[in-house]
């Protein structure tokens, strides 16, 4: 299972999708602006989303 983890505080989270239950996987979308934002997405699919947030700031992927 995924896991994104605090670099703060040590807090983590495992992350998968709630239509298949699949493994959700890391990733990076570019916007229009050219900045980069993480993101977490259905191998399937279903959607993705903006990686969980902990002390005000992304999330890092620590792969289990």
């Amino acid at each position: 299972m995924a896991t994104y983890e605090c670099s703060v505080c040590g807090m983590s989270v495992n992350a998968s999708c709630g239509k298949c239950e699949e493994q959700l996987l890391n990733n990076t979308l570019t916007k229009d602006n050219g900045n980069s934002v993480q993101i977490s997405e259905c191998p399937n699919g279903h959607g993705k989303i903006k990686s969980p947030m902990c002390c005000g700031q992304d999330m890092g992927y620590a792969a289990q």
